[in-house]
């Protein structure tokens, strides 16, 4: 999924002059501790962050020569690019000790593989996207439709993230297309259209989490395509949100996960000992609180349904669009037409 703000921090302690060291590039919001509690338990400290907005912008700085990251927190939409690049390195799946614990729906789709045998991303969170609104002012007869972006009703009064996958599912959901790996060139025209018919109703497009509340809050948005965290951020601050994921065009689930960078200045083996903490099962309910699934299958069963609903990630019954890889040159299309439609073009 691609969140959020930008900015380059560090939250870890100094470390000695010399010492090994291990730099997350990542989403704001995932440098919490309780992620990686595992990881603090053995090294006494939280490895160091930065962070990005967006994927485009990760990889643009990735490729420039930034090689401080050990590993990169990417969705799976962005797997093929960065494959592609040069830039990322197989993982060895001895060294990861969950790995034959985690869903095999996460695994077993080709998000993970190149096409050969390596194995270059692993999965660890993933979530659902559909309509958060105002309940106390929309009625659920108005979100029983993605098209409720199309309503004039309320224009000026909606958003969208200002992200190119999320967007996309959107408006090939909307258009009948529950598969993008396979969309064809009238497909992608449909979803265009879409688009930019929804764009003339938006207030503004949300770049992460906080703003979107914010936006929600102060009732300057009342609908938005929504990441299911905002569910139970929302209710945790008494908010009347609403949660559509059963609207009659569907839904959408993302899955993301980490890539091991191939040149890095970090410590490999701090690498897989992070990555390890995160799919570990002591992570699962943090991540889960924040309205994150984790991959770890066998520590998520343990929870149940009833902790699952609450954060927008029970079963439903409606059509879902999976964002996973999709061809290379599909994905670039649809991020240059999705900057053309944001200018009004």
């Amino acid at each position: 999924m691609t969140f959020r703000l930008t900015l380059l921090a560090s939250t870890a302690l100094a470390l000695p002059a010399g010492a090994q060291s291990l730099t997350v590039f990542d989403y704001s919001g995932f440098e919490d501790p309780a992620f990686h509690a595992a990881y603090v338990e053995t090294h006494g400290t939280s490895p160091d962050f930065a962070f990005f907005g967006d994927e485009e912008e990760a990889f643009q700085k990735l490729s420039s020569g930034y090689n401080e990251p050990g590993v990169t927190h990417i969705c799976a939409g962005s797997v093929t690019k960065f494959v592609e690049s040069g830039l990322i390195e197989p993982w060895d799946l001895t060294r990861i000790e969950n790995w034959e614990s985690l869903s095999t729906d996460l695994t077993g789709q080709d998000v993970a593989d190149s096409g050969a045998e390596d194995i270059y991303f692993v999965p660890v969170d993933y979530g659902s996207t559909a309509i958060a609104y105002n309940a106390d002012e929309v009625p659920a007869e108005a979100v029983a439709s993605l098209d409720v972006f199309l309503n004039p009703e309320y224009q000026g009064r909606m958003s969208l993230p200002d992200n190119v996958d999320d967007a996309y599912a959107l408006a090939y959901l909307a258009t009948g297309t529950t598969d993008w790996s396979a969309a064809t060139d009238a497909e992608f025209e449909a979803a265009n259209d879409w688009l930019r018919q929804a764009h003339q109703n938006l207030r503004t497009y949300w770049t992460d989490p906080a703003e979107l509340s914010q936006l929600l809050s102060s009732g300057e948005v009342l609908v938005s395509w929504a990441w299911n965290e905002t569910l139970p951020t929302m209710v945790d601050e008494g908010f009347p949100i609403g949660f559509q994921r059963e609207a009659a065009e569907g839904s959408s689930l993302w899955l993301c996960g980490y890539v091991n960078m191939k040149d890095s200045t970090s410590d490999e083996d701090l690498a897989y000992d992070y990555l390890n903490a995160i799919l570990d099962e002591s992570a699962t309910v943090p991540l889960l609180e924040a309205g994150y699934g984790q991959s770890n299958q066998a520590a998520m069963e343990g929870q149940g349904e009833e902790a699952l609903v609450p954060s927008g990630l029970g079963q439903i019954d409606a059509p879902v669009l999976a964002q996973l890889p999709m061809d290379g040159a599909l994905r670039q299309k649809q991020a240059e037409t999705f900057e053309r439609i944001k200018a009004g073009f």
